[in-house]
């Protein structure tokens, strides 16, 4: 099966649990999804609502519900307390990259970079997108990987993927 197979099939799981339409932005889209509430929880915690809800365009790489949970017991309510703001803006914006970046823009990266497509964040930080086993993966700078789930979930104001593993940024 080849890849864009792979992510159409996958888009249309996803698609039918996500209200979307042409005026939603990119945070209403994540709030349509029942996949996603500790993502939007975050971001209202975060008050990342206002600057991801702005004209944008941004690709935002969005943690699945299940991704939260394989983070280590405590962390996410540790990150969602008033005094980790900072950090949890810093995780977030991590999953932010400016501009519209949609399943066939981040596959040509790749293959003009020869196999990997370095991402620069809002956070300033790096993301290196690749292809293993015909999955689109993305290597955090502390040598993490998540898989693309889902791709080209549009917004008014950008793009989201949705990923299965937090992205941690480095220090």
């Amino acid at each position: 099966m080849n890849l864009f197979k792979k992510i159409a099939g996958a888009l249309s799981l996803v698609v039918v649990s996500l209200s979307v339409s042409a005026q939603s932005t990119i945070v209403d889209v994540a709030a349509g999804s029942k996949d996603h509430s500790t993502l939007v929880a975050a971001v209202k915690a975060a008050g990342l609502v206002e600057t991801l809800s702005s004209a944008g365009p941004f690709t935002v790489f969005a943690p699945v519900n299940g991704a939260f949970e394989k983070l280590p017991a405590g962390t996410v309510e540790t990150l969602l307390k008033p005094e980790n703001k900072a950090t949890l803006v810093n995780i977030l914006t991590y999953h932010v990259v400016a501009g519209n970046i949609d399943a066939v823009g981040v596959l040509a990266a790749i293959k003009a970079g020869k196999g990997k497509a370095t991402l620069v964040t809002v956070s300033g930080k790096k993301l290196v997108a690749s292809i293993e086993n015909g999955n689109v993966i993305l290597t955090d700078e502390k040598g993490g990987k998540s898989t693309v789930t889902a791709t080209d979930l549009k917004g008014s104001n950008g793009i989201i993927h949705v990923i299965d593993t937090v992205l941690i940024p480095g220090s």
